[in-house]
């Protein structure tokens, strides 16, 4: 074996050593990095006092988004809620399911304002509130719905809500997505993804769209 093959073997070890202690340090920092992806979908802009509290559609079984929606109220930030939520028949929607949630937590039924819809995507849902809340002539509302749901919520809601009207976002904490150990499980895992295929759609859509 001459020098030049040695050497060319001497590097490959080099490199093959360098490789493995990379996937090592990658092995030990692999929950916090993890933890810090989990962390970046949920925003929380905090609560302030505001016209309506609107809580979107589709909900989990235990409800709660419209449980915090409802804590919400109960320390006054708002008059009233907006129970969002898509037909399922012609005949009823998930609006008047998140209406009974919101009163069985302690909400005046007169305080509930139930908002039926046929949209099927979070943008479809902003645009067709947008077009609620500016006919009410409210100028400030807080948006509730779950922790993994805000950044993009957030982004849609900004594009598609004329800047007169300020947005803010609050989590609802989630029992399918816990951020510090999502990767655990089989639906935080797949609430990640999820998330992340539907933000790179929202931001596509919305690329030329702008507060007005």
């Amino acid at each position: 074996m001459n020098s030049r093959e040695r050497g060319g073997i001497f590097f490959r070890l080099i490199f093959l050593a360098a490789f493995l202690g990379l996937l090592f340090v990658l092995y030990l920092v692999r929950a916090p990095v993890l933890r810090l992806a989990g962390e970046f979908w949920v925003v929380d802009d905090g609560a302030r006092n505001s016209d309506a509290i609107i809580v979107l559609g589709n909900d989990d079984f235990s409800a709660p988004r419209a449980a915090h929606a409802a804590e919400l109220f109960r320390a006054g930030w708002a008059p009233r809620i907006v129970a969002s939520g898509p037909m399922l028949r012609p005949y009823a929607s998930i609006a008047e399911l998140m209406e009974r949630d919101l009163t069985d937590r302690g909400v005046p039924r007169e305080a509930v304002v139930r908002f039926a819809h046929s949209a099927s995507n979070t943008t479809d849902e902003a645009m067709a509130l947008e077009r609620f809340v500016v006919a009410r002539g409210w100028h400030r509302i807080l948006v509730v719905t779950s922790n993994y749901h805000t950044r993009r919520s957030r982004f849609i809601f900004r594009r598609v809500f004329p800047s007169s009207v300020e947005v803010r976002v609050v989590p609802a904490p989630d029992p399918a997505y816990d951020p510090r150990n999502w990767w655990h499980t089989r639906t935080g895992k797949k609430v990640f993804l999820y998330e992340l295929a539907a933000d790179c759609v929202a931001h596509w859509e919305l690329r030329n769209a702008g507060a007005h």
